[in-house]
């Protein structure tokens, strides 16, 4: 949704460049096959038949997935005539990296054949690279191809090939402006056939539920460390799983905070500066738990990544007050408090905008006084965020240093320091911060490139600092700068990394890997965000949809978890809470992953790669254990192998299989396991040193 560029406010893009085309119409197969299937001449072929021609635009393409836009059929993304280092060709296809295409071939292919570029019309940084493979064996793939490349020649055997896949990938610097052409793209076929486009195998695979149900005994959960700025409220509610009632304690609780006991809510004020070493309890008819829990008072927050709720990828500018109180309802209720997820939180669309398809969305953007108004979707932001308290959740909400949002609401461009007021006394406990219309102010400026960038989020942490509450500092600008390096200096908490993961879903490994090589960044009160957990039901983040399955296999979505909690990053749902099932619950409320996430070491996955398709990331945790994720991002199963030497380890060590909370023995120089396509195995390794629980 959000732009990068210094200067531009389009929204609704995660590519610089162009609009959302349209597709064209797409050729579909009908009885008149004979339109479409060429014939080759009259000369025969080695096997004494003669072939047929099917070009690739000529195919139903609705199946091929890209990372923005639609595949375009005779024209590039920039709907232009496709070109090559200044070579026009007549027909082909024009794509957008992550892009993939599955062919059923049936065994009746000869040869495929084409020449693949980056389209002339691209601009900026395009950085793409092509590869094509046949049932599991790649067959071709270019080196990384950049503006201006010449245009690569595909001629391909597909004798007895029965699934191909068409792929154009990144070149590692993201995706903006990475338009690929498939030109003069055309199959060779052995009989009057088509190849017929697929679902990506795998898609279909059993949802299984990893994670074991709760126990019925207490199990208390969430960070061990908790930060909080002395004299400021303080709320924290107790993650615990079990049968309620449960009964709650504690014990070296500072004076200034009071426990219920029978919800487990903390609330009170922050003490004078200080750690406060507290052992929580919780017990009920089934048994009981005890947790040590250090309160850190001083001037920083967030010591474990934040984790909670965010509406974007679920409703868009459909968002209301209703379904955030539901979304906090349901944070409860589900079982996603008890383990620790806690912020509840508003993105883009609350304010009024100057035009809007909604006209309860339409309004002045102030009131006499300057003070924000929140739309009519908004009667009451005080009502919500004590709503949302009273649970013992916390608030959020969202704006830009911009005059306008990336949605086209109200920003807070001079009016910062009385929209930090307002945002305290209204109640919320995190801002986002998201760059926008900020790129028309930057790019007026006089100040040096990096200045500019800094310039917004300096202010707004300043004023946040000094506000009477609490609030979590989200810099959204999509690592514009190298924000890692400068973020913390600003008062942030966090920082996004990249672009909008909505539109690079199938990229996942890749956001991960890119975002892991800052982990020299990462530590207490300070982290890398690469987005939101986008699984269970989400809404297309190009048309800004309703929200349906998301396009992600199940070993995919486990795989989504373990890189963002290996990656100490925070974990914020973005999908319909409204519309949880078992399966999505099970892959948000692993206890022991998320305790991988929460470790107070604050350490980012390190990777160690094995392949091309293949790595390891491995995480220092505070018992002495290692976490390490096994993870696979190819489209077929893999064996993969995690040695004592790549781990810095010796002699016999325990593993535990992270997911279903099982340990797996005692292994002496290794540990292996067959990794499904697209898919992770997340273990700790090493005997944990006691600590209190």
């Amino acid at each position: 949704m959000r732009t990068i560029q210094l200067g531009s406010t389009r929204v609704g893009s995660n590519d610089r460049c162009h609009p959302d085309p349209q597709p064209a119409s797409p050729t579909r197969w009908t009885s008149a096959l004979a339109a479409i299937v060429l014939l080759l001449g009259s000369a025969a072929d080695a096997f004494g038949a003669t072939p047929y021609v099917v070009r690739l635009d000529a195919l139903d393409l609705s199946l091929m997935r890209q990372g923005w836009g639609r595949p375009q059929t005779n024209r590039s993304m920039r709907l232009q005539p496709l070109s090559i280092a200044g070579k026009t060709f007549e027909y082909g296809v024009g794509t957008h990296a992550h892009s993939a295409l599955w062919l059923d071939l049936a065994g009746g292919g000869r040869r495929f054949q084409a020449q693949v570029g980056v389209d002339d019309a691209a601009g900026g940084t395009a950085s793409i690279q092509f590869r094509i493979t046949g049932d599991g064996k790649v067959l071709f793939q270019t080196e990384i191809l950049k503006a201006g490349s010449p245009a690569q020649a595909v001629d391909i055997d597909l004798t007895n090939v029965h699934t191909l896949l068409l792929e154009v990938l990144d070149g590692g610097n993201g995706v903006e402006f990475d338009h690929g052409n498939w030109a003069e793209a055309r199959f060779l076929m052995a009989a009057e056939q088509a190849p017929r486009p697929i679902r990506r195998p795998g898609l279909d695979e059993p949802r299984i539920v990893l994670t074991p149900k709760p126990a019925p005994a207490p199990r208390i959960n969430g960070p061990l460390v908790y930060g909080a700025r002395p004299g400021n409220p303080f709320l924290y509610r107790i993650p615990t799983q079990g049968e309620r009632p449960i009964t709650f304690s504690a014990t070296g609780l500072p004076d200034t905070l009071a426990l219920d006991t029978a919800s487990g809510i903390i609330r009170g004020t922050t003490p004078k500066r200080g750690e406060y070493a507290v052992t929580l309890r919780a017990r009920n008819a089934k048994g009981s738990d005890a947790r040590s829990f250090r309160i850190v008072s001083g001037d920083r927050l967030a010591l474990t990544p934040p984790m909670g709720w965010n509406h974007w990828y679920t409703h868009y500018d459909r968002v209301t007050e209703t379904l955030m109180r539901q979304a906090a309802d349901v944070m409860v209720q589900s079982g996603m408090a008890d383990v620790g997820y806690q912020y509840v939180n508003i993105d883009d669309c609350w304010m009024n905008a100057p035009k809007h398809s909604d006209p309860m969305r339409v309004g002045p953007g102030r009131d006499a006084s300057g003070n924000l108004l929140p739309n009519r979707h908004f009667p009451d932001l005080k009502g919500l965020t004590d709503y949302i308290h009273s649970k013992g959740l916390k608030a959020g909400t969202y704006t830009s240093p911009g005059p306008l949002t990336c949605a086209g609401f109200t920003g807070a461009w001079q009016f910062e320091a009385q929209d930090a007021r307002q945002f305290a006394a209204w109640g919320f406990d995190f801002l986002k911060y998201d760059w926008c219309s900020y790129g028309d102010i930057a790019k007026s400026s006089t100040d040096e490139e990096r200045s500019k960038l800094i310039k917004p989020y300096a202010l707004m942490g300043r004023l946040l600092r000094e506000q009477p509450r609490d609030i979590v500092f989200n810099l959204c600008q999509y690592g514009m700068g190298n924000v890692w390096e400068w973020g913390a200096e600003v008062g942030g908490h966090c920082w996004r990394t990249a672009g909008d993961l909505g539109f690079e879903l199938d990229r996942i490994f890749e956001v991960a890997l890119r975002n892991a090589e800052h982990r020299a960044w990462s530590r207490p009160g300070e982290w890398n965000d690469p987005d939101y957990i986008q699984i269970g039901y989400i809404g297309a983040a190009h048309e800004m949809g309703q929200p349906v399955p998301c396009p992600l296999s199940a070993s995919e979505q486990y795989a989504f978890m373990a890189l963002w909690s290996l990656s100490a990053a925070p974990l914020f749902f973005s999908g319909d809470m409204g519309n949880l099932d078992a399966f999505t619950l099970g892959v948000l409320c692993n206890p022991e992953v998320i305790a991988i996430d929460q470790d107070p070491l604050g350490q980012g996955g390190q990777v160690r790669e094995l392949s091309p398709e293949t790595f390891l990331m491995v995480k220092d945790l505070a018992d002495g254990t290692k976490a390490v994720g096994l993870f696979n991002r190819s489209y077929f199963p893999s064996k993969i192998t995690a040695t004592w030497e790549q781990l810095s380890l010796h002699g016999r060590q325990p593993v535990r299989d992270v997911w279903r909370q099982k340990d797996l023995g005692s292994h002496r120089h290794s540990f292996e396991a067959t990794v499904p396509a697209r898919g992770g195995v997340l273990v700790k390794i090493g005997k944990a040193a006691k600590m209190a629980r």
